[in-house]
């Protein structure tokens, strides 16, 4: 998300969802603010902070604000946890979704599993269950051993859920973090470095003539 997008006056208007419970469209009121910009003794640039919490959830987040120009906002801590524009679709649908749903941990879980089976089948991994899928990825070494361990553990979260396990029908909000945390690095691993490196060699290339 844009920070471009975001309007910080007595509401902070613009964000799409509150970082702590997930509501869309928070309604997340002003509870403090600096007396003015904070000049550092370093040459950082002076910025105007302000508070605000979430109506339904009572969480706040900390934004920064340029005095030169009014309500347009610098920094959010914490940020919109968006999926990187590099994961290809739908994996990064389903990413983006499991990130948005982590106040519904099932919800949250069965996204990230399906993000991870997305990925898989992107690289041509489309053959047989997704267990065999992962093992085959540790196999041809497109993801070390210590990730496919990682990759059963969402899969086996994302069945309890969708197959209503009769032991352990749910997911825990630290288990279901854990899945989307993962999702999360198999994408950057698979999709945003491999694209990161592809650029600065065609950069490169590009400034040496070739």
């Amino acid at each position: 998300m844009s920070l471009a997008n975001l309007t910080a006056t007595n509401v902070l208007a613009g964000l799409s969802r509150c970082p702590h419970c997930g509501i869309a469209h928070p309604n997340m009121i002003q509870t403090a603010t600096t007396n003015g910009p904070v000049v550092p003794a370093t040459d950082r640039p002076a910025l105007i902070w302000k508070i605000y919490s979430c109506f339904s959830c009572g969480g706040g987040v900390l934004v920064s604000l340029d005095p030169k120009f009014s309500n347009t906002t610098w920094q959010i801590f914490p940020s919109q946890h968006e999926a990187h524009e590099d994961i290809s679709e739908p994996a990064r649908r389903y990413l983006q979704q499991a990130m948005d749903t982590l106040h519904a941990p099932d919800a949250a879980a069965v996204m990230a599993g399906s993000a991870v089976d997305a990925m898989l089948k992107h690289l041509e991994l489309t053959e047989g269950s997704l267990y065999s899928r992962i093992d085959k990825a540790v196999e041809d070494h497109t993801i070390t051993k210590a990730m496919g361990d990682w990759a059963h553990e969402v899969r086996l979260g994302s069945n309890r859920p969708r197959h209503a396990d009769t032991e352990t029908p749910h997911v825990s909000p630290e288990e279901a973090e854990q899945s989307v945390q993962f999702a999360e690095a198999l994408g950057y691993f698979l999709f945003v470095l491999t694209a990161r490196i592809e650029r600065g060699t065609a950069a490169a290339k590009s400034a040496s003539g070739e």
